[in-house]
Formats: C-alpha cells, structure tokens, sequence
C-alpha cells in the first residue's frame, strides 16, 4: 500500500477501497459525499481538502499510519503521533494495559504490536511461552534478532508448534488471522513478514480444516505430557489517537477444560 510507485493520493485512496472491497459508491455513501467526487478523487481531477482525506479515512476504517501517509500523499502534514510506550504522555495507557496483565493471572495474558512482536506479557504468559525452552534462544537460534515474536515462535515447526496436538485445526485459522492483518494495516513489510511466516508451514497452508465448529477454537497443548487447552480474546482499544495505541493488541488465555484451570490456578505466578 506504501510502495514508493504508489506514493499519489490518487492510487493509495483507490487500492484502500479495492482492499475494503468497497465500490466507489459504498465509499460515497459512507463518506457522505457524491460518486462522482470520489471518482475525480481518484482520477486526480479534483484535489482532496484534509478534511476530506480524514473522512475518506474514516469511513474505509484505516489505521492511524496509514492516514498519515495518505495526508501526505495529498500534500499535508502528519496528524497522528508515533510514542513509545515508557514516554510521560503515555502513562495512562501503561497503566492500564499493566493492570489488565497483572489482573488476568494466573492465566496468561500478551500485548503484541503489529509485526505480533511480544511488547509486554504477564507472569503466567513468560511461564507458558517458555514452558517448551527458553523463546529468546529459540529466536536468536533462527537469526531473529530484536522483540520475541509471537507468530513466528507459534508457527516455526522448531517452535510451539510441535506442542500442538490440533495444528490441523488451528493453522487455518493463524493463516487467515495473519492475511486479514497484513491487509487491515495495509503495510507492505507486514506483508512480506507475514508471508514469509506462512512460508515456513508449507503445503499444509494450502489445507482446510474439518473438523466441526465449536463455540471458540481451542489451543491444544501437549509438552512433555503436561496437557493444555486454552482460547484466546484479543482487545483493542477503543479510541485511539496516537499510533502506538492504534497498533496495540492485547490477547488473553483461557482454559477449555477443568484440568488446565486447575494447572493455572495452583502455580504461583
């Protein structure tokens, strides 16, 4: 979506809409204005105001970074702020995403960006990640160098994956989630990333799974014969205004079974 041949308003607003799979019309109506103005738009007849880029913006649903590259693309200024985490102005969001962690033990709990890059985790979450050894070795062993990535630490064969029982059933389910993220951030290094983790699980991406629907897809662990079935929830938040916050996951655990609640519920975490 941001390759430098495609750095023109013209081409970033139409490939959001293809990728929203939204006709010139839907968008007009969402955005409230005529089709023919989005066809100019598009055409590079007529020149988007910024208040017509936030709009268009809004209603095809895309992420603070890429606003901002569509601002600049018609000739304005960046609107929202990129902040690290540990930065004063932040504070209030560490806070709380610190409290959710802290509350949801002893069940595990992660915050990723959207690389899935593991920014912070809870105790109970450490543990589980590591339960199988130790997640930094494994990344530094694959040449993976900075944050401990939660989608590839699941999906590489050396990985997690080889403690889970139902990969059948789950992988669909990784893939997909890592396809519609890859076009929801509309960033073609997540892409790329992405697709070189869809890589690593071969003729097996290709397959279907079968098995019969149930009310939540459980993650079925066996390591070293300590057997876990969990579900996950993944949170965002609700209104951001700063990229960091737009980017932000937060994925939490839940057993399936009385024996893993009973296994989290007894260790100390």
């Amino acid at each position: 979506m941001t390759s430098a041949r495609t750095q023109n308003f013209p081409n970033i607003c139409r490939q959001w809409r293809q990728v929203r799979k939204l006709s010139q019309l839907d968008l007009a109506l969402a955005a409230d204005v005529s089709q023919r103005h989005i066809s100019w738009l598009e055409t590079g007849r007529s020149h988007p105001s910024r208040e017509m880029v936030e709009r268009l913006s809004e209603a095809m649903d895309i992420p603070l970074r890429e606003r901002n590259v569509l601002l600049h693309a018609a000739g304005y200024a960046a609107a929202y702020h990129e902040t690290q985490l540990n930065e004063p102005i932040m504070a209030p969001v560490l806070d709380a995403l610190n409290y959710m962690l802290q509350h949801h033990n002893p069940l595990p709990a992660v915050v990723v960006d959207r690389y899935w890059n593991v920014k912070k985790a809870n105790q109970a979450a450490d543990f589980l990640l590591s339960i199988g050894g130790d997640p930094q070795t494994f990344q530094a062993h694959l040449g993976a160098e900075g944050e401990l990535n939660l989608a590839l630490l699941t999906i590489h064969p050396n990985g997690l994956r080889q403690y889970i029982t139902n990969w059948d059933q789950v992988l669909p389910s990784i893939i997909r989630r890592l396809r519609s993220e890859s076009l929801t951030f509309g960033d073609l290094g997540i892409q790329e990333r992405f697709a070189q983790y869809i890589e690593l699980v071969g003729p097996e991406g290709d397959s279907e799974s079968s098995a019969s629907l149930l009310p939540v897809l459980p993650l079925e662990l066996d390591i070293n014969g300590l057997e876990l079935s969990l579900f996950s929830v993944i949170a965002t938040f609700g209104t951001p205004q700063d990229i960091t916050t737009d980017e932000l996951r937060i994925e939490t655990f839940y057993p399936t079974d009385a024996k893993t609640e009973q296994f989290f519920r007894t260790h100390d975490f």
